[in-house]
């Protein structure tokens, strides 16, 4: 129940953050989809990056880690037909208008 309740939480803040960025289109299905999609993409992929690029992010203080997300959000742009993202600015955008809102989601579901 809870990682269904997860699940929902996620592509509820995904179809919000699509229709606050502009460049970013999802459909209900396809929001439902990206949950999954992005989910199995920062459960695989994301830690291999994040070691790969730490030397970088180190040197950044942490922000490149904002532009390794953006190209996770394209990646899943491109795995998910349903879900168009027009660049690397949207897909930054979105992914912390998305990360604020899991956040806020998260907080008040603690409550």
């Amino acid at each position: 129940m809870k990682l269904f309740l997860q699940w929902a939480v996620s592509a509820v803040a995904i179809w919000l953050a699509a229709y606050l960025v502009p460049g970013t289109e999802v459909t209900v299905p396809g929001a439902l989809i990206l949950a999954v999609v992005l989910g199995a993409i920062n459960l695989l992929i994301r830690p291999i990056l994040f070691v790969l690029t730490l030397p970088i992010t180190i040197l950044t203080l942490g922000l490149f880690s904002l532009v390794l997300n953006a190209f996770l959000v394209m990646l899943a742009s491109a795995i998910v037909p349903d879900f168009s993202v027009s660049g690397f600015w949207a897909a930054l955008f979105f992914s912390i208008v998305l990360t604020i809102i899991n956040a806020v989601f998260n907080v008040w579901r603690r409550d």
